[in-house]
């Protein structure tokens, strides 16, 4: 189950985000914003990370004008490792490399097709072990206050 939120900002991305993942069966919560209309992305942001982090939901994405403030508030909730995407690159490697658990894209920066096909990317692409899990375990430690480099 993929757990969705946005912004007004990002509500345009969503729409075709969400049409995407009901061609192709992809389960998912929905958790707003339902129009346009002007909204707070820190609300949307804390209600996907709480759900991903908690287990809810497996993946999470996330939209607003630019992906950025709704990836730093989703960072903040522990066990979140929320990336802003604005290539197929970065949409494979974030998944790949650094084990993300929330996609985060902007609807001022990207189109629609763009959205949809780094949405593919994200939920297609496996983790890398390896390396990248002791990389993964660092980050991890530096968020619960036990990193020592």
């Amino acid at each position: 189950m993929i757990a969705l939120g946005c912004d007004h900002g990002g509500y345009n991305l969503m729409v075709a985000i969400k049409k995407y993942l009901d061609e192709k069966n992809i389960a998912y919560k929905d958790f707003g914003t339902d129009s346009e209309a002007s909204v707070d992305y820190p609300v949307y942001a804390y209600k996907v990370a709480t759900e991903v982090a908690g287990g809810g939901c497996e993946l999470g994405i996330l939209c607003c004008g630019t992906g950025i403030g709704i990836s730093m508030a989703a960072n903040k909730v522990k066990g979140i490792r929320a990336a802003v995407v604005n290539n197929e690159f970065g949409a494979e490697m974030t998944r790949r490399h650094n084990h993300a658990n929330i996609l985060c894209m902007g609807g001022r920066v990207i189109t629609e097709e763009q959205a949809v096909k780094f949405t593919d990317i994200f939920l297609n692409t496996p983790e890398e072990g390896g390396r990248h899990d002791n990389r993964v375990a660092m980050i991890t430690a530096i968020e619960n206050g036990e990193f020592e480099p």
